[in-house]
């Protein structure tokens, strides 16, 4: 029989199992889970949202390179530049360079800050430029600073009006300091229903608060300085001003005074006599007038005409191009977009030329690193120390506008003066609006002194004020006490009576430190100490009358001092070096933002989006006001217990 072989056994399979159930969560435990998962779904949302934001930003900005060429708006042939300059007038914007550039980008800037050197660049470039046919001239959202930083501005309308180029200016209403520069114009109209034009002149109040402090709070201040003239501190001690004060502050003004009459009246033809006289009888002028300022305005010569912004355009339309799609029906171009078209293509650290560097001290003058507007003794040291280090730099020129500070700090900067000198590096001050006290100091080595006659300088003196709490806290029944190892320890403190002997310190200090101030005065000027301390005495000169008393060389702006250094240097033409301002470094990623912010399809994107300005506000934090100084020095506990001040509050 035959048998099929039958295949090996198969061995059986175990049926799969039942699939295992999740295991179960409590409910706490269920709501940490959904709360991990929403958290995760978030973050790569937000992560990819950004990466998205990052690669549209990357290209656009290529887009604006290569299309637009970072110029902003298109430059042709009989073009009219508006120069509207908004907001404060200034040496240095204090601002981050992302906010400066986000603010540049935006169509309301006129809470900003305007820099001396941009629009004289500006107006001094618009002369050359063949494109550019006219002027417009709008002042009214300038803030004017000091009559200095004025005239940098008003010798530049000038050079433009003698290069043939015509200047129209329109206001709604002038300030005396607006109306300085509106001043300049071929033609001057004036709003009907604007607010007029006033010429008060200058004055010097302030608020003098010895009886309230004194009197009504029992807080006493006790002044140490050498000067008669040293007044910075005189409303916390005195009721009013002190002669003195009030002869130097007269003398000052008048002399700015009568030299704003002079320039107004030649501009404008007028006889200096009758525009004093028409100051004069202001009242009696607009009464006369039904009470229109504009039409005084007119009949005082100080306006052409009165016209509406509208009747203005139409006239620019007229003499101009007319072009509908622009602002205004004429053919312009922005100051801001001027000033991209007139910017240089490479950076100024790749030209081989050699350099003429600036270095700009503006504000007060406090110890150690200080943001912009602040002049710190560290901060300003460490930038004239890198121009000393840099082989392109070849001379220095030291713009200066402040009022003063800390001896200290002020020295520090003086020494980097001198060691620029000894490195064979020429160094030549340029004085702004106020380079008084210790902005002299840091001034007084320099090569050569340029100073406009309206700069407000000298107050060579020093002063320190020490509060006492005592008798305020007495009257609030608060008292101090204690013991202390000697007799110095605690003898500084406000809540205890001020020491005589302490008093003796401070002064001796106070002293040493006008010995010092004259002395270096002395040496740097070539004057014997007796013919500095003759026109010393803490005493506020104008530029003018500095340089009648050999505290400064020379009038002149900026320009003229990097000249002088140049020269000093032996780089004789003006093509053979280039000017570049040295400050503190941008990071790169404040510069890419920028360099977007500035271009075109970045500038029409910020102006459309408040959402895309306030996401790149982030980037960059805002800087804070600087404190004032003496309340800089009343908080700063850790500083040295004695310390002089060569401060001048003043200004115009």
């Amino acid at each position: 029989m035959n048998t099929i072989p039958q295949p090996p056994p198969v061995p059986a399979t175990p049926a799969p199992s039942a699939p295992q159930a999740p295991p179960q969560h409590g409910p706490i435990a269920r709501f940490f889970i959904g709360l991990w998962n929403a958290m995760n779904f978030t973050r790569q949302l937000i992560f990819n949202l950004l990466f998205f934001f990052l690669l549209f930003l990357i290209l656009a900005i290529v887009f604006a390179v290569v299309v637009g060429g970072g110029q902003g708006a298109t430059l042709a042939e009989r073009t009219t530049l508006v120069l509207a300059p908004e907001g404060r007038l200034v040496e240095q914007d204090s601002r981050d360079a992302l906010s400066r550039a986000l603010a540049g980008a935006s169509r309301d800037n006129r809470s900003g800050q305007v820099q001396v050197r941009d629009l004289v660049g500006a107006i001094d470039a618009a002369a050359k430029d063949k494109r550019i046919e006219r002027v417009f001239l709008d002042v009214d959202n300038l803030q004017p600073g000091g009559y200095a930083s004025l005239e940098e501005v008003t010798r530049a309308l000038q050079r433009l009006r003698k290069s043939g180029k015509q200047i129209v200016a329109f206001s709604q209403g002038m300030s005396q300091g607006q109306y300085l520069l509106a001043a300049q114009a071929d033609e001057i109209y004036l709003d009907p229903d604007g607010y007029g034009v006033i010429l008060e002149g200058l004055s010097s109040y302030q608020p003098y608060f010895r009886e309230g402090l004194q009197d009504k709070l029992g807080i006493d201040f006790q002044l140490f300085k050498v000067g008669e003239y040293k007044s910075a501190a005189e409303p916390f001690v005195r009721d009013s001003a002190s002669p003195e004060a009030k002869e130097a502050s007269l003398y000052w003004m008048s002399d700015v005074w009568n030299r704003y009459l002079g320039q107004v009246a030649t501009q404008r033809k007028i006889d200096p006599q009758a525009l004093t006289a028409g100051i004069n009888d202001m009242a009696a002028g607009i009464e006369a007038a039904d009470g229109d300022m504009n039409q005084y305005a007119l009949q005082q010569k100080l306006v052409d005409g009165l016209k509406t912004r509208e009747e203005v355009e139409t006239l620019m339309a007229e003499r101009g191009v007319k072009d509908d799609n622009a602002e205004g029906g004429f053919r312009q171009i922005t100051l801001g977009n001027y000033m991209r078209h007139i910017a240089p293509k490479l950076p100024i650290e790749a030209d081989p030329r050699p350099q003429v560097a600036v270095v700009v001290a503006e504000g007060e003058i406090v110890d150690g690193d200080q943001p912009r507007g602040t002049v710190g003794g560290e901060t300003v040291s460490a930038l004239l120390r890198g121009a000393r280090d840099d082989d392109n730099v070849k001379a220095v020129v030291l713009r200066v506008n402040s009022p003063g500070g800390s001896v200290y700090a002020s020295e520090q900067i003086r020494r980097e003066v001198e060691q620029l000198k000894k490195a064979s590096k020429p160094v030549v001050v340029s004085m702004g609006d106020v380079a008084a006290s210790g902005g002299y100091w840091i001034s007084m080595n320099a090569d050569r002194i340029y100073a406009d006659p309206n700069t407000i300088t000298g107050s060579i003196g020093i002063f320190g004020l020490i509060p006492n709490f005592t008798r305020g806290l007495d009257k609030i029944g608060v008292h101090a006490d204690g013991v202390g190892t000697t007799r110095w320890a605690g003898a500084f403190d406000p809540m205890r009576p001020l020491d005589p002997e302490v008093g003796r310190v401070i002064q001796s200090v106070i002293d040493k430190g006008y010995r010092e101030f004259t002395g270096k005065v002395a040496a740097a000027r070539k004057q014997p100490v007796a013919a500095i301390d003759a026109v010393a005495r803490g005493r506020v000169w104008t530029g003018a009358q500095a340089k009648e008393r050999g505290l400064v060389d020379a009038f002149g702006g900026v320009q003229d001092a990097v000249i002088d250094a140049a020269q000093r240097a032996k780089l004789e033409k003006a093509d053979s070096y280039v000017v570049r301002y040295v400050e503190e470094p941008v990071t790169p990623f404040e510069n890419w933002l920028g360099r977007f912010a500035q271009a075109r399809v970045g500038m029409a994107m910020l102006q459309e989006s408040s959402w895309l300005r306030g996401v790149l506000g982030l980037a960059a934090p805002e800087l804070a006001e600087p404190l004032r100084y003496l309340e800089a020095q009343a908080k700063d506990r850790d500083g040295p217990r004695v310390r002089a001040t060569a401060h001048c509050f003043c200004g115009t």
